[in-house]
């Protein structure tokens, strides 16, 4: 764009749109395909250990990968508030796909001995990093360029698009590759064809971005000369807790997700699902978050990111324990009922509003870094510590009864996202162009 002073048109915004929400759709698309591989596949494949441990240690593996985003938020977010948004993400891209591809082609145990594990982590680890960039520098990347449109929870909500479209994917394409094989070959290679189709998607989704251009807010800020040296540390100084009520808004998604999605799923099958149920009832959630997604992301533009988000929580707050009596049934309506109003409508919904909220609490200086801080954080605590105290409580109570423990665990996450909403400002007619200098320990 030559003139950084005109609003980009519709076709800008939307080249952008569709660039970010590649990235994101092959976050989504691994984080249901390794999470499926890892607990069916891993534990006999990389690990030499008894049957209990040897699962212990594939899941572990999994989750470390969520664990080490932060930092990944930090390095990229730090790239993204210096040099851009566009090419910080064209490189967490690259870093992604392969670090996918090496863990399809990381040799078994049998192969070469514990070096298997080993490597195996290095490569998760750095799957992870590269995820901790996404959604933040993403979601900010397309507010940017939306900054002068009526419509920029919508634009910003592409990002959100991708996760029931990568869960879609993800789920269609482990039906179909073990559709094409028998069990014992899916298990000895068939899994790996999973990560080589991420790394090809990686691949188209670089060549994308590396032909679109980076935001004008972004640019115009640049121009000003107003770019910090260390924009990810200088975050952390000035809006601590901004960063943190943020936080507490996406742990509450996190536990959504595992409460309705992961061990949802599980629940189904303790209580007689047969066969491919649970992950058609989960296909169903999903198809119904994007319709949800998209109604939010428009009801965020006309009522404002606070309501929305205040309708989702409200609805996760009475719903969480409820929705098991529904899978109780044993009915296949019923459950899906449960899943699409739970899963569908709370995380789609609520997701509309999200990257809108995220990007517009920060200024341009660090906004970036302080999206991708508040989103990644409560990945730890909210997506990777829900599923170590879920996995305490199954082992002492059993399945049947551990949905109340759970589901009111997920309740207190809900209290605490509704306070961080209620205690944050309505940010719909925020100037993104004009935010330049936040308040003092915002």
């Amino acid at each position: 764009m030559a003139d950084y002073d005109e609003a980009p048109t519709r076709a800008q915004i939307t080249k952008v749109a569709v660039a970010s929400i590649v990235g994101s759709i092959i976050e989504q698309y691994d984080f249901l395909v390794t999470g499926v591989i890892a607990a069916t596949v891993w534990s006999g494949v990389f690990f030499k250990l008894p049957q209990y441990a040897a699962a212990a240690a594939a899941i572990s593996v999994y989750g470390i990968g969520i664990i080490i985003r932060p930092i990944g938020a930090y390095a990229f977010g730090h790239l993204a508030d210096r040099y851009g948004r566009k090419d910080a993400l064209v490189y967490a891209l690259v870093l992604m796909g392969v670090s996918t591809l090496l863990i399809g082609l990381t040799p078994s145990y049998d192969t070469i001995g514990v070096i298997a594990p080993v490597l195996l982590i290095v490569f998760r680890l750095v799957q992870g990093i590269s995820f901790g960039a996404e959604f933040g520098t993403a979601a900010t990347w397309v507010a940017e360029q939306a900054a002068r449109s009526r419509f920029r929870a919508f634009w910003s909500a592409w990002v959100g698009f991708a996760i029931p479209i990568g869960l879609i994917l993800g789920f269609g394409s482990v039906i179909v590759v073990k559709s094409l094989m028998p069990q014992e070959a899916f298990t000895a290679w068939g899994w790996r064809i999973l990560f080589v189709l991420g790394f090809l998607v990686a691949i188209v989704g670089v060549f994308i971005r590396r032909r679109t251009e980076d935001s004008f807010v972004f640019e115009r800020h640049r121009r000003r000369e107003d770019v910090l040296q260390y924009p990810a540390t200088q975050v952390w100084r000035d809006m601590p807790l901004v960063i943190l009520r943020a936080s507490l808004v996406n742990a509450m998604f996190g536990g959504a997700f595992f409460l309705y999605f992961v061990f949802g799923t599980s629940y189904m099958k303790a209580v007689g699902f047969a066969g491919s149920e649970p992950e058609q009832i989960g296909l169903i959630a999903a198809a119904f978050m994007l319709v949800f997604m998209i109604i939010g992301s428009w009801l965020a533009d006309l009522i404002g990111r606070r309501a929305v988000l205040l309708i989702a929580a409200v609805v996760l707050l009475l719903f969480a324990i409820p929705y098991f009596y529904l899978v109780d049934t044993g009915r296949f309506l019923l459950a899906a009922v449960g899943e699409v109003i739970g899963f569908g409508f709370v995380f789609g919904f609520g997701y509309g509003a999200i990257p809108a909220f995220y990007t517009e609490i920060f200024p341009t200086r660090y906004r970036a870094s302080g999206a991708s801080a508040g989103y990644q954080i409560a990945q730890v605590y909210g997506g990777g510590l829900i599923p170590i105290l879920a996995g305490l409580v199954l082992k002492a109570v059993g399945i049947h009864q551990a949905y109340l423990y759970i589901g009111g665990l997920v309740m207190v996450y809900a209290v605490l996202a509704i306070f961080a909403i209620v205690t944050t400002a309505e940010t719909r007619k925020v100037d993104l162009e004009g935010i330049m200098t936040p308040s003092p320990r915002a």
